[in-house]
């Protein structure tokens, strides 16, 4: 099923972000595209870090499909939502030490993700 992206982000973001941030044993420098996991440097797409960049800034709060292709990929943009799981899938395998069992981007069945710290 392809989705165009019609609904905005209702809520507004949690803070503002600062260029490095850190959650668990995860580390994130946006401002220099690089990120760090227990130490050891993680390569993170430029894809990935825009994703990750709009789960931080709406941290515990739930974000669909459509919000997250609006934020991330635009809204002229049409996308399967494969697309979307493919993209959430391979950044929960490089930002969580045990992705079958995550603490951090949740799946909440029929509404979307969450971003938890």
């Amino acid at each position: 099923m392809l989705r165009r992206a019609n609904a905005p982000v209702t809520a507004p973001p949690s803070e503002e972000l600062p260029d490095t941030y850190e959650f668990g044993d995860f580390k994130v420098d946006f401002a220099g595209c690089r990120a760090w996991r227990n130490g050891d440097e993680v390569a993170l797409t430029a894809l990935e870090l825009r994703l990750l960049r709009v789960f931080l800034t709406h941290r515990g709060q739930v974000l669909s499909i459509d919000e997250l292709i609006g934020q991330v990929w635009g809204t002229e943009v049409f996308l399967s939502n494969r697309v979307v799981y493919t993209h959430v899938n391979n950044l929960r395998g490089k930002i969580e030490a045990d992705p079958s069992h995550p603490r951090h981007l949740i799946t909440v069945r029929g509404m979307g993700y969450r971003f938890d710290e």
